[in-house]
């Protein structure tokens, strides 16, 4: 699998986020959320800065999921990628 152009294939993470007050927020709290947490997969043939096995957050209203190989994966594109950590 190859992702073209600016596209960048990602596997997303679920996580716990707990608060500063303590208060443990759900996978299904985080869904929530605007950005989301991935494991990128394969970058696209024109990013240059993301590379595989980054962790990135992502806004998620502009990410379409696919199934490939009965594997579940998110496609962005480099400009939606908002944190590489």
């Amino acid at each position: 699998m190859q992702a073209i152009g600016k596209y960048i294939v990602v596997e997303n993470i679920t996580e716990e986020i707990r608060t500063e007050g303590g208060l443990l927020l759900s996978s299904q709290d985080s869904d929530e959320f605007r950005y989301k947490k991935a494991k990128v997969v394969n970058p696209g043939s024109d990013v240059s800065v993301i590379k595989a096995d980054d962790v990135v957050y992502y806004d998620k209203g502009h990410s379409f999921t696919m199934v490939i190989n009965n594997i579940q994966y998110t496609i962005i594109q480099e400009r939606d990628v908002v944190v590489v950590l």
